[in-house]
């Protein structure tokens, strides 16, 4: 017990920020509203990393309240944005999944419910279980939905494309993951470039994205436990290697535009990159070209990256 940290006030925490780590703090009271309303941990641990210097434990020379503020509302802004589009590919994939399933079986719940229809293998055996029973209890028992409950009384079938929308992303995922192999390819070639098993990677790391932003945890400095696959985007933008493999926008934030890159139609790409843009820029004005730096780093984002519309995937 004795190793814990004592509970300190605002007017402590501040005092602690300047005194023994250097924060620069102009506006008292600004400072003590925003750990009001965001909490310490959430804003100083959470976003003083590019401005702290963790040999002396203390702010790298000029640093300033507003500047972990600043980088705070941009992670925010960026969270945001990641999540529209992301939100994007998953409705697109649910379509896509409910109508070639559908179309190479029927309307008939038993048939999603019949392992026979998915690559049955013993690698998918549990997930597979599971995954049925998920989409059981959903179409059969859940009152959560609406929706589904009307499908449920009026024709005593639940079809895929409605109880699709009850499955979170990772499911999501599963599922395709569990498809055929002939669904899968026919679902893939909806998808500019993007194989059968290249989308099941770019899947996976989006569901990891999707729910940090769903859980408005801290983004720019996110790393999925899962890599996107190599792509032609890769090699055209020039990004670093690091031996035989690429260093960045494999898991990173980088790797989410990539994977946005392949998986959105394009003029839905160039709405989020235009976005992405004005974010950025926006951050840059507000602080100085080195703390811009060291963001666009963190996230993975190599010096060719504005450059991402200009090739084809």
């Amino acid at each position: 017990m004795s190793g814990l940290k004592p509970f300190l006030n605002y007017q402590e925490q501040i005092k602690n920020l300047t005194s023994k780590k250097g924060l620069i703090i102009g506006n008292l009271s600004f400072a003590e509203e925003k750990l009001r309303e965001i909490r310490y941990y959430a804003l100083i641990d959470g976003y003083k990393s590019i401005f702290y210097d963790y040999t002396t434990r203390t702010y790298l020379p000029d640093t300033t309240f507003e500047d972990i503020v600043n980088l705070y509302d941009f992670d925010e802004e960026l969270r945001l944005l990641i999540f529209k589009y992301i939100c994007h590919i998953e409705q697109r994939i649910r379509s896509q999944i409910s109508y070639h399933f559908c179309d190479k079986y029927s309307s008939n719940q038993n048939d999603y419910l019949d392992p026979n229809n998915y690559n049955y293998s013993r690698r998918n055996y549990n997930g597979i279980n599971k995954l049925i029973q998920i989409l059981t209890y959903n179409a059969n028992i859940s009152s959560a939905h609406d929706y589904i409950v009307y499908q449920r009384r009026k024709y005593q079938n639940v079809p895929l494309w409605a109880v699709v929308n009850t499955l979170t992303i990772g499911q999501i995922s599963k599922m395709y993951s569990y498809m055929q192999s002939d669904i899968q390819s026919k679902i893939s070639h909806c998808y500019e470039a993007v194989n059968e098993r290249e989308l099941r990677q770019h899947l996976k790391v989006i569901t990891d994205f999707r729910n940090v932003c769903a859980h408005n945890e801290r983004l720019f400095l996110y790393h999925s436990h899962t890599d996107i696959p190599d792509t032609a985007l890769h090699k055209k933008l020039g990004v670093p290697k690091n031996g035989s493999n690429y260093s960045v926008g494999k898991n990173d934030l980088f790797a989410i535009v990539i994977a946005l890159r392949y998986l959105l139609p394009k003029e839905d790409f160039k709405c989020f990159y235009k976005q992405l843009k004005s974010i950025i820029f926006s951050y840059q004005k507000k602080t100085s070209k080195d703390n811009t730096d060291k963001l666009l780093s963190s996230m993975g984002f190599p010096v060719t990256w504005n450059t991402v519309l200009r090739y084809k995937p």
